[in-house]
Protein backbone atom coordinates (compact mmCIF):
# COMPACT_ATOMS: atom_id res chain seq x y z
CA UNK A 1 0.00 0.00 0.00
CA UNK A 2 1.41 3.40 -0.96
CA UNK A 3 2.56 5.58 1.92
CA UNK A 4 3.08 2.70 4.40
CA UNK A 5 6.48 2.57 6.02
CA UNK A 6 8.63 -0.49 5.43
CA UNK A 7 9.90 -0.12 8.99
CA UNK A 8 8.27 -2.07 11.77
CA UNK A 9 8.30 -0.30 15.10
CA UNK A 10 9.21 -2.41 18.08
CA UNK A 11 6.64 -2.36 20.86
CA UNK A 12 7.68 -0.72 24.10
CA UNK A 13 8.75 -3.27 26.71
CA UNK A 14 6.12 -4.30 29.21
CA UNK A 15 6.17 -5.62 32.73
CA UNK A 16 5.36 -9.03 31.27
CA UNK A 17 8.66 -8.84 29.38
CA UNK A 18 10.41 -8.52 32.75
CA UNK A 19 8.48 -11.46 34.18
CA UNK A 20 9.41 -13.58 31.16
CA UNK A 21 13.16 -13.17 31.73
CA UNK A 22 15.08 -16.17 33.12
CA UNK A 23 15.34 -16.21 36.92
CA UNK A 24 19.10 -15.60 36.83
CA UNK A 25 18.60 -12.13 35.30
CA UNK A 26 17.51 -8.85 36.84
CA UNK A 27 15.27 -6.97 34.41
CA UNK A 28 14.69 -3.23 34.32
CA UNK A 29 12.91 -0.83 31.99
CA UNK A 30 14.61 2.56 31.81
CA UNK A 31 13.74 5.24 29.30
CA UNK A 32 11.51 2.84 27.38
CA UNK A 33 14.23 0.19 26.94
CA UNK A 34 14.48 -3.27 28.48
CA UNK A 35 17.75 -4.14 30.20
CA UNK A 36 18.62 -7.59 31.57
CA UNK A 37 21.65 -8.06 33.81
CA UNK A 38 23.03 -11.21 35.43
CA UNK A 39 22.82 -11.62 39.19
CA UNK A 40 25.76 -9.89 40.89
CA UNK A 41 29.19 -11.49 41.21
CA UNK A 42 30.81 -11.80 44.63
CA UNK A 43 32.58 -8.36 44.78
CA UNK A 44 29.26 -6.67 43.97
CA UNK A 45 27.25 -8.82 46.40
CA UNK A 46 29.79 -8.30 49.19
CA UNK A 47 29.84 -4.50 48.82
CA UNK A 48 26.05 -4.26 48.74
CA UNK A 49 25.55 -6.66 51.67
CA UNK A 50 28.07 -5.00 54.00
CA UNK A 51 26.95 -1.48 53.12
CA UNK A 52 23.32 -2.40 53.72
CA UNK A 53 24.19 -4.00 57.06
CA UNK A 54 26.22 -0.95 58.15
CA UNK A 55 23.39 1.47 57.33
CA UNK A 56 20.49 -0.74 58.46
CA UNK A 57 21.34 -0.84 62.17
CA UNK A 58 21.68 2.88 62.87
CA UNK A 59 19.21 4.26 60.34
CA UNK A 60 16.48 1.63 59.88
CA UNK A 61 16.63 -0.01 63.32
CA UNK A 62 17.87 3.03 65.26
CA UNK A 63 20.72 1.04 66.85
CA UNK A 64 23.67 3.34 67.38
CA UNK A 65 22.17 5.99 65.13
CA UNK A 66 19.23 8.30 64.60
CA UNK A 67 16.78 5.87 62.91
CA UNK A 68 14.10 7.44 60.75
CA UNK A 69 14.60 5.40 57.56
CA UNK A 70 13.39 2.22 55.87
CA UNK A 71 16.36 0.56 54.15
CA UNK A 72 15.68 -2.23 51.63
CA UNK A 73 17.83 -4.51 49.48
CA UNK A 74 16.96 -4.58 45.77
CA UNK A 75 13.45 -3.11 45.95
CA UNK A 76 11.59 -2.97 42.66
CA UNK A 77 10.68 0.63 41.84
CA UNK A 78 7.92 1.59 39.41
CA UNK A 79 8.52 5.30 38.83
CA UNK A 80 6.46 6.53 35.92
CA UNK A 81 7.26 4.22 33.00
CA UNK A 82 10.62 3.24 34.52
CA UNK A 83 11.01 -0.06 36.39
CA UNK A 84 14.31 -0.09 38.26
CA UNK A 85 15.95 -2.27 40.89
CA UNK A 86 18.64 -0.41 42.83
CA UNK A 87 21.01 -2.45 44.98
CA UNK A 88 19.85 -0.55 48.07
CA UNK A 89 17.23 2.11 48.65
CA UNK A 90 15.98 4.11 51.59
CA UNK A 91 12.83 6.05 52.36
CA UNK A 92 12.53 8.54 55.20
CA UNK A 93 9.78 7.36 57.54
CA UNK A 94 8.23 10.82 57.60
CA UNK A 95 7.53 10.33 53.87
CA UNK A 96 6.62 6.62 54.04
CA UNK A 97 5.38 5.96 57.60
CA UNK A 98 5.15 2.20 57.08
CA UNK A 99 6.37 -0.28 54.50
CA UNK A 100 3.41 -1.20 52.30
CA UNK A 101 2.73 -4.86 51.52
CA UNK A 102 3.39 -4.55 47.78
CA UNK A 103 5.44 -6.24 45.08
CA UNK A 104 6.92 -2.91 44.01
CA UNK A 105 7.17 0.68 45.19
CA UNK A 106 5.68 3.65 43.35
CA UNK A 107 7.01 6.22 45.81
CA UNK A 108 10.53 7.31 44.90
CA UNK A 109 13.05 6.63 47.66
CA UNK A 110 15.06 9.45 49.21
CA UNK A 111 18.32 7.55 48.68
CA UNK A 112 19.50 4.85 46.29
CA UNK A 113 22.78 3.01 46.00
CA UNK A 114 23.98 1.38 42.81
CA UNK A 115 26.90 -1.04 43.04
CA UNK A 116 28.39 -1.03 39.56
CA UNK A 117 30.07 -3.86 37.74
CA UNK A 118 31.68 -3.93 34.29
CA UNK A 119 28.39 -5.23 32.85
CA UNK A 120 26.12 -2.64 34.52
CA UNK A 121 28.20 0.54 34.75
CA UNK A 122 26.74 2.11 31.58
CA UNK A 123 23.17 1.30 32.58
CA UNK A 124 23.70 2.55 36.14
CA UNK A 125 25.46 5.78 35.18
CA UNK A 126 24.05 6.76 31.78
CA UNK A 127 20.45 5.59 32.15
CA UNK A 128 19.48 5.05 35.77
CA UNK A 129 21.19 8.12 37.27
CA UNK A 130 19.21 10.52 35.02
CA UNK A 131 16.01 8.54 35.69
CA UNK A 132 16.53 8.78 39.45
CA UNK A 133 17.02 12.55 39.06
CA UNK A 134 13.84 12.84 36.98
CA UNK A 135 11.89 11.05 39.71
CA UNK A 136 13.29 13.23 42.50
CA UNK A 137 15.57 10.83 44.39
CA UNK A 138 17.53 13.21 46.66
CA UNK A 139 20.73 11.20 47.24
CA UNK A 140 22.58 8.64 45.15
CA UNK A 141 25.64 6.58 46.00
CA UNK A 142 27.63 4.76 43.32
CA UNK A 143 29.91 2.02 44.64
CA UNK A 144 32.54 0.44 42.41
CA UNK A 145 33.93 -2.60 44.25
CA UNK A 146 36.61 -3.31 41.64
CA UNK A 147 37.98 0.25 41.74
CA UNK A 148 37.28 0.36 45.52
CA UNK A 149 35.42 3.66 45.24
CA UNK A 150 32.31 5.33 46.62
CA UNK A 151 30.86 8.43 44.96
CA UNK A 152 28.19 10.43 46.76
CA UNK A 153 25.72 12.61 44.83
CA UNK A 154 23.01 15.05 45.90
CA UNK A 155 20.19 16.16 43.61
CA UNK A 156 20.39 19.93 43.08
CA UNK A 157 18.14 21.69 40.58
CA UNK A 158 17.36 18.38 38.81
CA UNK A 159 21.08 17.64 38.37
CA UNK A 160 23.48 15.42 40.27
CA UNK A 161 26.11 17.32 42.26
CA UNK A 162 29.13 15.30 43.38
CA UNK A 163 29.25 15.76 47.15
CA UNK A 164 32.28 13.56 47.78
CA UNK A 165 34.36 10.74 46.40
CA UNK A 166 36.10 8.15 48.55
CA UNK A 167 38.41 5.25 47.86
CA UNK A 168 40.45 2.45 49.33
CA UNK A 169 40.27 2.07 53.09
CA UNK A 170 38.72 5.46 53.96
CA UNK A 171 36.27 5.75 56.82
CA UNK A 172 33.43 7.71 55.28
CA UNK A 173 30.71 9.97 56.67
CA UNK A 174 28.48 10.49 53.65
CA UNK A 175 25.12 12.23 53.32
CA UNK A 176 22.43 11.35 54.12
CA UNK A 177 23.99 8.82 56.51
CA UNK A 178 26.80 11.00 57.83
CA UNK A 179 25.87 10.35 61.47
CA UNK A 180 28.08 7.24 61.31
CA UNK A 181 31.43 6.32 59.81
CA UNK A 182 31.46 3.55 57.20
CA UNK A 183 34.67 1.56 56.79
CA UNK A 184 35.14 1.15 53.06
CA UNK A 185 37.73 -1.60 53.54
CA UNK A 186 34.94 -3.91 54.75
CA UNK A 187 33.18 -3.58 51.37
CA UNK A 188 36.03 -4.84 49.22
CA UNK A 189 37.22 -8.33 48.40
CA UNK A 190 41.01 -8.36 48.08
Amino acid sequence: MAGMSDEIKEAAPTYQDLLDLPENLVGEIVGGELFASPRPASPHARASSILGADIMGPFDRGRGGPGGWWILDEPELHLGSDVMVPDLAGWRRERMPSIPDVAYFELAPGWVCEVVSPGTVRLDRARKMPAYATHGVAFLWVVDPLAKMLEVFRLTDSNWLVVSSHSGDDVVRAVPFDAIGIELSALWID
